[in-house]
């Protein structure tokens, strides 16, 4: 992300990431104001502005509350979107000063603060139009008040305020929100980061796994990965990880559109997520190979091999996972090619990830791939596809262990 550009990101009620680059150059991203002491430091005006909780306008501007909507992370993001008429802003540079404070209601916490300061290049005196400005914050369940500014050089300001809330639906009870009740932070926009370490199930044989990852937009022809896209795909990763039954990790991330591996990592203990996040930068999705475009059949072979390859070598793993958006290739991977592979004797699944599953109901070529070694297939559309597929298939892995065992004669 472009530290000089403003790029903030939340998350739409239909699981959309609106990022918007805005021409505004921001000196810092939006953060939590703190002190050597804790407390933070607000000027007098400022501080009386946000205890009035008033709506003022001296520096016009029209503020959008956004209802907080869990993501796949598990977190509830919430935030704003404000427009303010360009020519508020005309004239030489400009300097905007956001700062707003989000508290429980319940009494049980005190107000985080946070602020972000805009740099405002020189705009003429007839300027049309516009400047979209947004923020984000993430939430535990709860409800919350928002007290809200912007003010300007002149020290004229725009001010707002509004309650949110934070809820589970009711068919989201089961899950298990990533933030405490009544919580404020910051939104993160690192999404690979080191994972906290997990209390794994002692046993002798711990579960292991070996995830096929496809590190692909939900769009075939889009130029990059967007938000959206990793954030989805990094959570079924994240997901996976955190069943303290697994305690063996191969992954393989892969694209098939440039045909190659990315990234490798073999029977680890651990996923190592920003490892991963830097192979991915070497992903050019907006490139076309000639030689690669003329080869019609290469997805599809590049596909067969990539299967043949990781079932054929490296240790036996419990469960065989391909995970990743739709994937429409020329053709199928020919059913002599998998036959060739020989019968699995572990289950293998595949979590595709499909934002619209009703535009696109129909299986693509992974799918019929993971059907002729009559896997399980789970469509990952909101958070809670994502947390009830990853308990069954879990269950489905201990179960098919079991068996192999109890058939083997080994004790369970």
């Amino acid at each position: 992300m472009d530290k000089l550009g403003l790029v903030t990101c939340f998350l739409s009620r239909v699981m959309e990431v609106l990022c918007a680059a805005l021409i505004l150059p921001a000196l810092s991203a939006q953060t939590i104001l703190q002190s050597s002491s804790g407390s933070p430091r607000i000027f007098n005006t400022d501080l009386a502005v946000l205890e009035a909780g008033e709506t003022r306008n001296d520096l016009p501007c029209s503020v959008t509350p956004m209802k907080p909507v869990l993501g796949f992370d598990l977190r509830f993001h919430s935030g704003y979107e404000v427009n303010v008429p360009l020519r508020e802003l005309a004239g030489s540079e400009n300097l905007l000063t956001t700062l707003f404070r989000v508290t429980p209601q319940d009494g049980s916490g005190e107000p985080v603060y946070f602020i972000q300061r805009i740099r405002v290049p020189a705009i003429v005196e007839d300027a049309k139009g516009d400047a979209s400005l947004q923020g984000s914050f993430d939430l535990g369940e709860g409800k919350y008040k928002v007290d809200w500014l912007m003010r300007d050089r002149s020290e004229r300001v725009c001010s707002s305020s509004w309650d949110v809330e934070a809820v589970l639906s009711a068919k989201d009870k089961p899950l298990e929100v990533a933030l405490a009740p009544n919580t404020v932070a910051a939104a993160e926009f690192e999404q690979f980061q080191e994972e906290p370490p997990v209390q794994r199930v002692a046993e002798d044989t711990p579960l292991s796994v070996k995830v096929l990852i496809n590190f692909a937009p939900q769009r075939s022809n889009a130029a990059t990965l967007q938000p959206l896209d990793t954030s989805a795909l990094v959570s079924i990763l994240r997901t996976i990880s955190r069943d303290p039954r697994i305690g063996k990790f191969s992954i393989v991330a892969f694209n098939l559109h440039e045909r190659r591996i990315v990234y490798r990592q073999e029977n680890a203990d651990r996923i190592d997520f920003p490892a991963i996040g830097r192979a991915l930068e070497s992903l050019q999705l907006g490139t076309i190979d000639l030689q690669r475009l003329s080869d019609k059949h290469g997805d599809t072979e590049f596909l067969a091999s990539l299967i043949a390859k990781e079932v054929r070598e490296g240790p036996q793993p419990d469960a065989l996972i391909f995970a990743g958006p739709k994937a429409f290739l020329g053709e199928n991977v020919a059913p002599e090619s998998l036959k060739e592979v020989g019968q699995l004797e572990y289950p293998v699944f595949y979590m595709n990830y499909n934002l619209n599953p009703q535009a696109t109901p129909w299986r693509d070529t992974i799918s019929h791939a993971v059907r002729f070694f009559k896997g399980y297939e789970y469509t990952i559309t909101q958070p809670r596809d994502l947390w009830f597929a990853v308990s069954e298939m879990v269950a489905r892995i201990v179960k098919s262990k079991h068996g192999r065992r109890a058939a083997a004669g080994a004790p369970l």
